[in-house]
């Protein structure tokens, strides 16, 4: 089986779950799936891993505009803990802010579903954790 070679990225949310993708070389995120948030979430994310071939997840943390902690922080937090415990690969949070704001924004005033917002924003939220992570090398 190949080296993992894709970093994964998850917008958490208590009904569903955006998630995004990018090759760790090419470094283009792209929306993937959304999911539900119920009782299937942890294994349908660990398939994902092992499907795509992920050797990192990333999960967007939610902050208010003041940088200060709300309910959806700590329930961010405590889902990175337990996506942790399911997973054999690291899992990192990375600020989110305002990421669904500027998803809806790029949709714009077409009809749209919730969960493109969702899979939209995880592909920003994976946006910027690569522009703040140097790339890695080919033969790395």
């Amino acid at each position: 089986m190949a080296a993992p070679e894709h970093i994964l990225a998850i917008d958490y949310g208590g009904k569903r779950v955006g998630v995004a993708i990018a090759h760790i070389i090419a470094r283009m995120p792209r929306p993937l799936t959304t999911l539900h948030n119920n009782e299937t979430l942890l294994s349908e994310i660990r398939k994902l891993v092992d499907n795509e071939g992920v050797s990192l997840v990333v999960v967007g943390l939610a902050r208010d505009m003041d940088g200060g902690y709300t309910n959806q922080t700590r329930a961010t937090e405590a889902f990175a803990d337990e996506l942790s415990k399911v997973l054999t690969i690291p899992v990192e949070l990375t600020d989110e802010t305002l990421t669904s704001v500027d998803a809806e924004e790029i949709l714009g005033k077409r009809i749209h579903t919730k969960g493109e917002v969702d899979a939209l924003a995880a592909s920003f939220i994976l946006e910027r954790y690569l522009a703040g992570h140097p790339a890695r090398e080919a033969n790395a």
